[in-house]
């Protein structure tokens, strides 16, 4: 959980957890995940590799072992990471392997990164409740595994979709998500 303001009294005033996510390009899950109200930030970056602090093109190159992720800073009072999971799932493939769409090799997995134990146990049972679901033909593929580090990306990677809307990738790939995510959780967006 990352740090909150301590009111007089003790209490946290501000408590706010995190959520590292991979699926596909972080630019769709960036985009899609600044969207939710809770959410307080979301910051692509790499994961669940063995190089120290990799650059972009190092990771592209699917010789680092990362994964290209976004962490996700939200008040779990107004969305829980049960919520974020169910969004997550929508917004990308959970049953390819090391591949979203034509973007393929292990830094596209699809994988969730928990910060403690109790987001193992939600991420074991969101996956288990989606495959006895039958909502995908193929079995989800998704690692379950701990958050060892975090390396933020370069900075022109920070909310990059907005920036760049006329982007092909962005106009492509990223849009066609940020728009199912606006029509299906709806009721979830900031006003």
């Amino acid at each position: 959980m990352a740090d909150s303001p301590i009111a007089a009294n003790g209490s946290r005033t501000d408590a706010h957890e995190q959520a590292t996510l991979a699926g596909g390009c972080f630019w769709c899950l960036e985009a899609v995940f600044l969207l939710l109200r809770g959410v307080h930030g979301a910051t692509s970056g790499y994961a669940g590799g063995r190089r120290p602090n990799p650059t972009y093109e190092q990771v592209c190159s699917g010789a680092t072992g990362h994964a290209e992720v976004v962490q996700v800073t939200f008040d779990p009072a107004v969305i829980s990471f049960a919520d974020l999971l169910d969004v997550f799932f929508t917004i990308h493939d959970p049953t390819t392997l090391n591949r979203q769409g034509n973007d393929v090799g292990t830094q596209y997995r699809s994988a969730v990164f928990f910060h403690s134990p109790e987001q193992e146990r939600i991420a074991r049972e969101t996956v288990a409740r989606l495959g006895a679901a039958g909502l995908w033909s193929d079995p989800i593929v998704t690692e379950i595994v701990p958050l060892t580090t975090f390396y933020p990306a370069e900075s022109y990677h920070d909310d990059y979709f907005t920036r760049n809307p006329q982007n092909p990738y962005c106009a492509v790939v990223v849009a066609p998500k940020v728009a199912k995510a606006r029509k299906k959780f709806l009721d979830r967006l900031v006003k």
